[in-house]
């Protein structure tokens, strides 16, 4: 349920934005810079398209936005983003990738989330079980020195999830937005300059 009266609600209908998770995203650029001009960004999870959009100023017209959603995600008025309706996981991206893009991908970003529950512990470990689909996803495109980005919840279990990406980038770093709900667990891993090798 969206609360009208919270500032990035407001910002985010105001700027046009599709979602006020677009200014966590920026929050995140501002601080870690993980997207450059010209780059070529993968986000998984797209829908309803608040990351891309923001990917897409970032990136401008050289660059590149892939949104991949199993949802369908309504059109863009950007002509740099490109919407791909299917699983993260599917072979169908991997080929659109190397087939019709033939660019490698600079950038991963995932604000993917299942349903809440409420039960803490089931809830954080479902967001690690899909942090670590996003991870496995990057990892077969994205390019030697790449960046990801993808949130998880706190909870006993991330430490497992920890080990899974750790050797597989230079800089790994746990960070919160302050456009986060004060009362969320979740938060976000900044990985970047991709090794290329198994943690």
């Amino acid at each position: 349920m969206f609360d009208r009266r919270d500032p990035y609600y407001k910002k985010a209908k105001e700027k046009g934005y599709r979602a006020r998770s677009s200014y966590k995203l920026k929050q995140i650029q501002e601080k870690f810079k993980v997207i450059s001009r010209g780059d070529v960004v993968v986000d998984l999870g797209a829908a309803p398209g608040g990351w891309s959009q923001v990917a897409s100023e970032i990136v401008g017209p050289t660059g590149i936005v892939i949104a991949v959603d199993k949802l369908p995600i309504r059109e863009f008025q950007r002509e740099n983003i490109v919407r791909l309706q299917l699983n993260m996981q599917s072979k169908r991206l991997l080929q659109y990738l190397s087939d019709e893009l033939q660019r490698d991908v600079d950038v991963v970003i995932s604000d993917l989330a299942g349903n809440v529950t409420g039960q803490w512990h089931l809830d954080s470990d479902r967001q690690l079980h899909l942090a670590s689909l996003a991870f496995n996803t990057a990892s077969t495109f994205l390019r030697q020195g790449g960046n990801f980005v993808t949130k998880v919840f706190r909870g006993p279990n991330l430490e497992e999830f920890e080990k899974e990406i750790e050797g597989s980038f230079e800089f790994i770093k746990h960070w919160r937005p302050p456009a986060t709900r004060k009362a969320s667990a979740e938060e976000f891993i900044i990985c970047k300059n991709y090794t290329g090798e198994d943690p």
